[in-house]
């Protein structure tokens, strides 16, 4: 299970960018993952539990943002989903598309001190 090793890395970050702003009590971190990222929502947040136990986030919550996967046509300029497999193939002119435009994130966007 990688997620372990992702949430670990956020907890390892995310008291990192807390000390940074001068506080070591985090309330929540928010995440940003992409439908293609290869990470499992519901994983991660597991993983994050085990991960804050005994550090500075040990009562913070992991709040994952989910970034559907999106393709870019050029040749008729449109955005379109991708879905789950992922399928690059443009619903409104029938063309292949190489340009991914969102599905790939995971990334720290939020960190809420807590009070």
């Amino acid at each position: 299970m990688h997620e372990l090793s992702i949430a670990t890395a956020i907890v390892d970050r995310a008291a990192e960018l807390a000390r940074a702003d001068g506080t070591d009590a985090v309330a929540a971190v928010t995440v940003r993952v992409g439908e293609l990222s290869g990470v499992v929502p519901d994983a991660l947040d597991f993983a994050f539990e085990v991960a804050r136990d005994g550090t500075a986030l040990s009562d913070a919550r992991l709040v994952v943002e989910e970034v559907p996967a999106r393709a870019w046509c050029e040749p008729c300029a449109a955005e379109f989903p991708v879905g789950m497999p992922p399928f690059f193939w443009c619903p409104a002119c029938d063309r292949p598309s190489t340009a991914l435009r969102s599905g790939r994130e995971l990334e720290i966007c939020r960190i809420e001190p807590r009070a």
